[in-house]
């Protein structure tokens, strides 16, 4: 019986020697918290691209309404090349919102782990974290759903300037929802920005409490 015990008790150093019982829940969540970080890549990725097509509409915009209607024939060919960029614009943030739904898929995966730490203050902070990301992600959603809206309705401007009946009534109604649409972007742009700033500086202090030896991201 003595020898079968002392057995046991190898196996069991043997194991905690060898770190058969894994790594410890928050550089696990280190681990899901990074490849979260990677999955958005295609987001950034996006970033500049989308700035460039709104700049370049911007421009073809400003171009129609300088020739107004009795160019009729300009206006049409403007509002195509508009409208075209508008479909490239909508492409590129179909792919921003992919990348940051594959980000929050990962991000989940943390749930599980948080639940194994012990140590309350790094629960707290882990348990913070998770919030911040979380409400990080609803913005996301509601900026895309805005976005979205504000693409439907570039469209409908560019399709009405080909109309040769087009009513001045009309357009300024359409530029109205177009800005209010454009407005609400901003607005909830700048909540989203905010939540990344504050989630980043929560990770950070997370690795920090945690003892994880890690360099700050950008």
């Amino acid at each position: 019986m003595l020898k079968k015990m002392n057995y046991v008790l190898f196996i069991i150093l043997l194991c905690l020697l060898s770190g058969c019982f894994g790594p410890a829940p928050e550089e696990k969540i280190y681990t899901i918290l990074e490849e979260a970080v990677t999955l958005e890549d295609s987001f950034k990725e996006q970033q500049q691209p989308l700035l460039e097509l709104e700049k370049k509409e911007a421009d073809l915009y400003n171009k129609i309404m300088d020739l107004g209607m009795k160019e009729f024939e300009q206006v049409v060919s403007l509002s195509k090349q508009a409208l075209t960029s508008v479909e490239e614009r909508e492409s590129k943030i179909q792919m921003e919102y992919d990348s940051i739904m594959s980000s929050k898929d990962k991000f989940n995966e943390i749930n599980e782990e948080i639940e194994k730490i012990k140590d309350e203050t790094l629960l707290q902070s882990a348990q913070e974290l998770k919030s911040t990301m979380e409400g990080r992600y609803k913005s996301y959603e509601k900026l895309y759903e805005n976005y979205k809206k504000s693409i439907s309705l570039d469209k409908e401007l560019y399709s009405m300037l080909q109309k040769e009946d087009l009513e001045m009534e009309q357009l300024e109604t359409q530029i109205d929802k177009i800005n209010k649409s454009y407005q609400s972007v901003m607005e909830q742009n700048n909540e989203f920005n905010k939540l990344t700033e504050q989630y980043n500086d929560l990770k950070i202090k997370f690795y920090e409490e945690a003892n994880l030896n890690v360099e700050k991201s950008e």
